[in-house]
């Protein structure tokens, strides 16, 4: 299982997330453009002392990343707006969770590129759920169905 955000704009969700992913042992990529530098004080700070124990790569565009998925993963967009429910979704150890920017989510052309995606219920009055709240929800899920804890 492997965590990718797209063009993340918010340092303390990335920060929170890197901390979600070296206590899970999960790997996160980034994909830039980024919202903030990687050294930037509110991102150290929402990842504490963790940041030794995080596997991360971070890829200079959404086509660098593409190139280097294999036949054998899947990529698993994540949506406000469409796609089965999380908990409805059959997760696979190879798989790659997207999550887009917290502004927009993930642009049409790139959703375009999996039939894969998932979405979490919301049944309030708000938009979307905070990046991080997602992610910690369907990374759980996830190994949760895999029963990997």
């Amino acid at each position: 299982m492997q965590v990718v955000l797209f063009e993340p704009e918010i340092p303390p969700n990335t920060g929170n997330i890197a901390r979600l992913c070296a206590a899970t042992n999960t790997y996160l990529h980034l994909i830039e453009p980024l919202g903030f530098k990687v050294d930037d004080k509110h991102l150290k700070r929402a990842g504490l002392d963790y940041w030794a124990f995080l596997k991360v790569k971070i890829w200079s565009c959404w086509g660098e990343f593409y190139r280097h998925i294999k036949s054998e993963q899947r990529l698993v967009f994540t949506s406000a707006r469409e796609g089965l429910v999380y908990t409805q979704f059959k997760f696979k150890p190879t798989d790659f969770l997207v999550f887009g920017p917290e502004s927009r989510g993930l642009p049409e052309i790139i959703l375009a590129q999996s039939p894969y995606k998932i979405t979490i219920p919301i049944w309030g009055r708000v938009r979307s759920l905070n990046l991080s709240t997602a992610v910690g929800i369907i990374v759980y899920e996830a190994y949760r169905q895999l029963n990997l804890f």
